[in-house]
């Protein structure tokens, strides 16, 4: 317990991901690290706030996570170092340093593919959704998602439906359900999955944290499924993230003058997989498999940011300027701000620090 309890330490300070904590382990070992002075982690690397968390508040969130932790049996902590640490998200950009799991913590090893779209789809969507994930779960995928609105939800509806494996994927701590309408959802994934999240138990839902949660959504799945999505949304993030990680794009188009479907045919554009049915996907994979290639759907990256992004980066200055701060200067909502600071941070333009972010410039 002691082991879980130094893991929660550390993981209650924001921007140590998985990698940054490989890079101190050469140097010192979790138990040491967690007893060290304000002073010497700053020496080590540490900022001025990670430092002040760790040395004066993380053992009090290390207890409160514990505490979750007892409440039930299917309640789980994954630490990066924990054999059931799902593999692939291992190999992304931000692995998080720990995974709360409500549910079966087995289901995160299993084959995944990530589906993704609009919040508010059209009817089509909504059956391309389900009827994917259903198909797609009888042929022994385990479908993941964020649980949102839209297809996200349908997406999880159609595994259950068959009584198929699903795991969501959350933007908050465990404790809470968002929406509350999928509370019923909920209940039914943790019976056929799982609930994740790297957020402690009662972290709130807010704007900023559902794109970072994309990130893991695409790196726990072989593949991810974009069923609608707008020009500018976050599902457009999960794709390219997802291109990033060598894993497959699949696109679903829809009718030319629908703006829930102008994000998937961008897209196609740029080389993600038109899919139409399930076989498409299945048939896919099976020719590379034959073939012994590997099929990486990698999308051609603009050297240019959009303008979406540039708006946004005039607003980031060189001292720490809060999420809630740059959205007002952009005149865009936080939500879209903090897709646009993922887009920018992946670029290299901006940096994720406590407080908000910074404008990094180069040499």
């Amino acid at each position: 317990m002691d082991d879980i309890r130094n893991w929660l330490a550390l993981a209650s300070v924001h921007g140590l991901d998985g990698l940054k904590f490989q890079r101190l382990s050469e140097q010192i070992s979790v138990a040491e690290l967690v007893k060290q002075p304000a002073s010497i982690l700053r020496n080590i690397g540490f900022t001025e706030r990670q430092a002040h968390i760790l040395a004066y508040e993380a053992q009090d969130k290390a207890d409160y996570a514990l505490s979750w932790l007892n409440q039930a049996c299917n309640h789980h902590i994954l630490t990066f170092a924990d054999p059931l640490y799902p593999a692939l998200l291992k190999q992304t950009k931000q692995p998080p340093l720990l995974l709360f799991v409500k549910g079966n913590p087995h289901v995160l090893a299993q084959q995944q593919l990530a589906m993704v779209g609009s919040r508010q789809p059209t009817p089509t969507g909504r059956k391309v959704a389900f009827n994917f994930a259903s198909e797609l779960s009888q042929q022994g995928y385990v479908i993941t998602s964020g649980m949102a609105r839209g297809i996200d939800s349908e997406s999880h509806k159609g595994a259950l439906s068959v009584g198929g494996l699903t795991i969501a994927v959350l933007g908050h701590g465990l404790e809470q359900v968002y929406p509350a309408s999928n509370k019923a959802l909920a209940e039914a994934i943790v019976e056929q999955g799982a609930l994740v999240s790297e957020y402690f138990p009662d972290v709130q839902a807010r704007a900023e944290l559902f794109p970072q949660r994309n990130r893991i959504v695409v790196g726990l799945s072989i593949g991810t499924i974009v069923v609608e999505a707008g020009l500018k949304s976050g599902t457009l993030i999960s794709a390219n993230l997802a291109a990033e990680y060598s894993r497959d794009v699949f696109a679903v188009p829809g009718p030319i003058y629908s703006p829930q479907s102008a994000g998937c045919h961008s897209l196609i554009q740029q080389g993600a997989k038109l899919v139409t049915s399930v076989a498409d996907i299945i048939e896919e994979w099976s020719f590379f498999n034959q073939s012994n290639i590997t099929n990486v759907t990698e999308p051609e990256k603009s050297t240019e940011l959009d303008l979406f992004a540039r708006q946004l980066l005039a607003n980031v200055a060189d001292e720490v300027t809060a999420v809630d701060l740059i959205a007002e200067r952009s005149g865009l909502a936080v939500a879209d701000t903090a897709i646009a600071l993922l887009q920018l941070e992946l670029a290299g333009e901006v940096a994720a620090v406590p407080g908000g972010y910074i404008r990094v410039r180069s040499g």
